[in-house]
């Protein structure tokens, strides 16, 4: 971070089955942020593509390093001068029959920075009958990943991996100082869990979280939870948009001078055993 202070966005969509209406979409959120002073924009989960089934994801698959949906994210990032997270898209690997579900950040010229391969997959089955398979369609990622950009060191998640505080850990471990978290939580446990979990991993790691969701009724009938959220690493909300409120952004200054203070204060981090 090349300053005590830089100017984030979170977009929060409400995407289709077709991947040229996203990308527009999607462009004139970033163009939006960015024209509010934004340095580094966040994208949600499925961004690109949210189709009206789970297997549907590997119609859209991409090779890794090329694709319309990796071009349109090196372009404009290149276009606005600024650091640009693609939430997640499905790129193809070594098994012919799933995917990962893969982060990728890109720099100020255009060019990526780091992928994030999902960790941890959604297997669950919801109150009223609501299930999804995540790994029937994807297959897991293995790494932990802190891209070193221009806005400072992310540390990258997706969605699920909310669950797992000791994910965040890690990337503390390697020196994140902003933690992302694009998603496409579900309206039900959305409404129960999102904002405390969203919440509790910026306070037990004393950094920024900013949390990119998708926000409304989908084509497949899917209907996710919105309420994007940027916090600050004592845990207070700077920006958010509404619950399922449809598309839209929000911005935030994020002071790292106000993070180093506060870890001095409350020290936790260096409180740790075993």
């Amino acid at each position: 971070m090349s300053s005590d202070r830089v100017r984030a966005a979170v977009v929060q969509m409400v995407s289709g089955d077709i991947v040229s209406d996203n990308l527009r979409d999607a462009g004139a959120w970033v163009d939006a942020a960015a024209g509010d002073g934004a340095e580094l924009v966040v994208l949600p989960e499925n961004f690109a593509f949210l189709g009206r089934h789970e297997r549907a994801a590997l119609e859209v698959g991409e090779s890794d390093g090329a694709g319309p949906i990796q071009d349109f994210l090196a372009a404009t990032a290149q276009r606005l001068g600024i650091t640009l997270v693609g939430g997640s898209l499905p790129i193809r690997g070594g098994e012919p029959d799933r995917v990962r579900s893969a982060c990728l950040v890109y720099g100020p010229d255009g060019r990526r920075i780091a992928r994030y391969d999902k960790r941890h997959l959604f297997d669950v089955s919801l109150p009223g009958g609501e299930g999804y398979r995540e790994s029937a369609t994807f297959a897991p990622g293995d790494d932990i990943v802190v891209a070193d950009t221009p806005a400072g060191r992310l540390g990258l998640s997706i969605c699920y991996d909310l669950r797992f505080p000791e994910h965040y850990r890690a990337l503390v471990d390697a020196g994140a100082e902003v933690l992302l978290a694009p998603s496409a939580f579900t309206a039900t446990t959305g409404a129960a869990h999102w904002a405390v979990l969203v919440r509790a991993r910026a306070v037990e790691n004393l950094c920024f979280m900013l949390a990119a969701d998708q926000g409304g009724l989908h084509a497949n009938d899917r209907r996710t939870h919105g309420e994007s959220l940027i916090i600050d690493p004592w845990g207070e909300c700077l920006a958010a948009c509404p619950v399922g409120g449809g598309p839209g952004m929000a911005v935030a200054d994020l002071d790292r001078s106000h993070q180093r203070q506060l870890r001095q204060r409350l020290p936790a981090l260096g409180h740790r055993r075993g």
